[in-house]
């Protein structure tokens, strides 16, 4: 997150990925080494062999990170054993679901980026398949999400306004922790020139929200985003032991125009909250500073809130 755009950019351009085509459900030698390589604490090295030699060029693409050079492959070992923690193997080989066995190693320690690896590997799970990963990368995070935020709602409830911000590779977090019972609204505003930007206006707001028991429907406006920074939010109020009301806004500026992942709304959140925040005795004043940290007028959103429109007594 603290590296620079086209830093960023050239280090994928310079990661060549290996393939193979396989069935979801394959029992193969090959997929049983991914499975261990996933599962492993250390990074075993292995040879590859490609069918030919992998076109040095890098792919762009409106949904997916930049990708570098890809090659088929021809034959494949294993130079070093893996290492696989004992209780990482037992939650991997029990008999559960996938939701259960991954919140499980959430719990253990390891972080969602070792959680999608293993998900996608199809090493999780009572019916194992192999997962695409930009599925497995959503559903890790609405997992690992869903379930801190089911002890939340049994937290007291936070005692005062506070906010936090962060700003990396041209998106600005400004996330507003509003005493009350658990709910989350979501807001992406795009500048005209940024990657999804697709109209002639200065800028496109979408907005998704779940209530305090949850929602039931896909985040479609948003996909992988909302639930990316749904999880940053859920861990830092976990660990605060406190629920809130949660108005976390996102400003996308020209500059990004090729995108990097979700995994930068993830530790952009996450940065917002390792910064000190401000607090604010009413979300009067809260939403006066407010202003002065966005681009867009707050009003934008405002208006567009589902959650604002509930007014609490407290409020005011």
């Amino acid at each position: 997150i603290k590296k620079g755009y086209a830093d960023i950019i050239e280090l994928r351009s310079l990661l060549i990925r290996s393939k193979q085509k396989q069935s979801i459900f394959s029992t193969e030698r090959f997929i049983g080494d991914m499975q261990d390589i996933s599962l492993a604490a250390n990074n075993p090295d292995i040879e590859v062999g490609f069918k030919k030699k992998p076109l040095m060029k890098i792919s762009f693409s409106q949904y997916t990170q930049p990708m570098g050079p890809t090659g088929t492959i021809k034959k494949f070992r294993m130079a070093e054993n893996p290492k696989i923690p004992q209780q990482v193997e037992y939650i991997a080989k029990d008999d559960t679901k996938a939701g259960q066995a991954a919140f499980s190693l959430y719990g253990k320690g390891l972080d969602v980026y070792k959680i999608t690896t293993i998900l996608s590997a199809g090493t999780l799970g009572i019916k194992k398949r192999l997962v695409p990963t930009r599925w497995s990368i959503t559903a890790t995070d609405d997992i690992v999400g869903k379930r801190l935020i089911d002890g939340i709602r049994e937290f007291r409830q936070l005692e005062q306004v506070r906010v936090f911000e962060s700003q990396n590779l041209d998106n600005h977090y400004l996330i507003f922790l509003i005493p009350g019972a658990w709910e989350f609204e979501n807001f992406e505003a795009w500048s005209k020139g940024s990657y999804w930007m697709f109209s002639d206006d200065a800028v496109a707001v979408e907005e998704e929200y779940e209530p305090f028991e949850g929602r039931k429907g896909y985040a479609e406006k948003q996909a992988g985003g909302y639930y990316a920074s749904r999880l940053g939010i859920a861990e830092h109020l976990h660990k605060i032991k406190r629920q809130a009301r949660v108005l976390a806004i996102r400003e996308i500026y020209e500059g990004y125009s090729i995108p990097l992942g979700v995994w930068q709304v993830r530790q952009g959140v996450r940065e917002a909250f390792n910064q000190q925040p401000k607090k604010f005795s009413s979300l009067k004043d809260a939403f006066a500073y407010g202003k002065t940290r966005l681009k867009w007028p707050l009003d934008l959103y405002v208006k567009k809130s589902r959650m604002l429109q509930q007014r609490k007594l407290g409020d005011f």
